[in-house]
């Protein structure tokens, strides 16, 4: 096996339909490590040799779950992958040819557009969001799905802020060139690396907790430890994000405290050069990439 795409899920109702996806577009020695973190998939994984599942009936948190989806794998990477995410045929394929083993890298990443609510009596429809009845009539709306990449929202250029919050990027995108380019930081929802990386880097450190933070770890470790952080351009991802709230909301509970907790340990670790694996400190990656906002921070504060 050459690549283990690992999916933490928690009541992710779109797994099954992310699976799917990737069975169609798999050309390469992938299989898929699915963890289902304290609750069953609804709808129930297709059975295939291709899929591995593992099941915690009280839940563990996401990072724990990706690292026990690791430790199941034999494959030479590991693609980390949300559970309501569609990919470019032969992601696998296409990642597994480009790659260096110093590399973290991420596909091309889009907007999903994963379905809209459709009224059974006049046919109107509106995008996905909270559920309810028909913004014309009034009638009862139901989920039809699209499952599509939205190609006005692409990204391949993505950073962080001086609160090591993500941000995109859009200035920077504009300057790259070539199908592979570098990115300050990147989306915690897709990325891949060598499995033996993923363990040295401890690239899902669970002392952030379970969620939060994961974007700005990932890009930290790839570049501070002397390695990469690539957008592979040549394929893609497309990601559902959970901004427009109601009935897929996030299934994990994400507390201010918790999201807190994250982000001090994450500043601890970056700020005051805690990460005892950093061939570089952040000021170097900061100096080199030259971010908004960062040219007035005043490194003598931390």
């Amino acid at each position: 096996m050459k690549l283990s795409v690992l999916i933490p899920a928690r009541n992710e109702q779109f797994l099954k339909r992310t699976i799917d996806d990737l069975l169609e577009n798999i050309e390469d020695e992938t299989e898929i490590i699915a963890v289902l973190d304290g609750q069953w998939a609804k709808p129930a994984i297709p059975q295939n040799e291709r899929v591995k599942v593992l099941y915690f009936p009280k839940s563990i948190g996401q990072r724990a779950a990706t690292n026990q989806a690791c430790r199941l794998s034999k494959a030479k990477y590991v693609m980390k992958l949300d559970a309501h995410c569609a990919v470019g045929k032969g992601f696998d394929r296409i990642l597994i040819e480009d790659m260096q083993d110093d590399w973290t890298v991420f596909p091309y990443q889009y907007n999903l557009h994963a379905f809209n609510w459709k009224c059974k009596n006049c046919g109107h429809e509106r995008y996905q969001g909270p559920s309810g009845p028909c913004e014309k009539c009034n009638g009862e709306t139901f989920q039809d799905m699209k499952w599509k990449r939205r190609e006005s929202r692409r990204t391949s250029s993505m950073r962080f802020d001086t609160n090591l919050k993500f941000q995109y990027w859009g200035a920077y995108q504009k300057e790259q060139v070539g199908n592979h380019v570098e990115s300050m930081s990147c989306l915690g929802a897709c990325w891949m690396l060598t499995r033996e990386r993923y363990w040295e880097l401890e690239i899902c450190d669970e002392r952030h907790g379970s969620w939060g933070q994961q974007g700005t770890e990932v890009a930290c470790k790839s570049w501070l430890s002397g390695g990469k952080l690539i957008c592979n351009k040549r394929t893609w991802f497309a990601h559902m994000f959970r901004t427009q709230g109601g009935d897929f909301g996030f299934p994990y509970s994400i507390r201010q405290k918790d999201v807190q907790v994250a982000r001090n340990y994450s500043r601890d670790l970056w700020f005051k050069g805690k990460w005892n694996k950093a061939v570089h400190d952040l000021k170097w990656l900061i100096d080199k990439f030259n971010p908004p906002e960062w040219d007035t921070f005043d490194w003598s504060k931390i």
